[in-house]
């Protein structure tokens, strides 16, 4: 295809692109400490970001992937943060097993406590959340005080994620609250220092999902 430009790209075919894509980023990465059930995400966040830096910060629980896959295929629900984050998620596949996304930043009764308790509508959503759905992955790309209310409330026993998919963006207590959160003994992905974002934990969503259909295709096969 001619765009009259200078410039003429490789290909204009969709998964041309994306296969070009991870054979450029597995190429630049180099040498890594990634597992293989690790690197597929690993993989998709750079695609998504762009950001090799980004990508080599990234730390796993040594049962984050297994237990994300896991609640993936059990149907439980993923909470975004912020409607951003819900926007992205590739819902075909959470829905296949029974899953949804759920996002309460925006629900009236979360901004009226938010307003009537002085504090951010992401500490509330997250104590709704947890009272609503046990087990789930929840997904913080945006806000640093929702990882920190989840941590809290994950040390009093008042929550019990199946994972915690934690990369808020910024410079107010994202760092920090990322610093913590890898102090907990539960399945979680994260990264350290200020990077982060919508973008990026939709990516680590979207790759578990498709490790779970992966996972799913292959013990349906080998079980036939």
């Amino acid at each position: 295809m001619d765009f009259g430009t200078d410039f003429k790209p490789l290909t204009v075919q969709p998964q041309e692109i994306e296969s070009l894509s991870f054979q450029m980023i597995t190429k630049e990465l180099g040498v890594h400490y990634f597992n293989a059930i690790q690197y597929p995400v690993v993989q998709r966040i750079i695609h998504a970001s762009a950001d090799f830096e980004l990508g080599r910060s990234l730390v796993f629980h040594p049962r984050a992937i297994e237990a994300g896959i896991a609640a993936i295929l059990q149907g439980k629900p993923i909470i975004a943060d912020v409607r951003m984050v819900e926007a992205g998620i590739a819902k075909e596949r959470i829905h296949k097993y029974g899953g949804d996304v759920r996002v309460h930043i925006s629900d009236p009764d979360v901004i009226e406590e938010a307003k009537m308790l002085g504090t951010t509508r992401a500490i509330v959503a997250t104590r709704k959340a947890c009272k609503e759905a046990p087990g789930g992955i929840y997904v913080i790309g945006n806000a640093p005080t929702a990882l920190l209310e989840l941590i809290r409330l994950v040390k009093e026993g008042a929550a019990q994620p199946g994972l915690v998919i934690g990369m808020p963006v910024g410079f107010v207590s994202a760092a920090e609250s990322k610093d913590e959160l890898r102090k907990l003994d539960i399945p979680y992905i994260t990264n350290i220092g200020r990077k982060g974002g919508s973008t990026v934990v939709v990516a680590a969503v979207n790759a578990l999902s498709l490790l779970a259909v992966r996972q799913d295709t292959e013990q349906q096969e080998s079980g036939r």
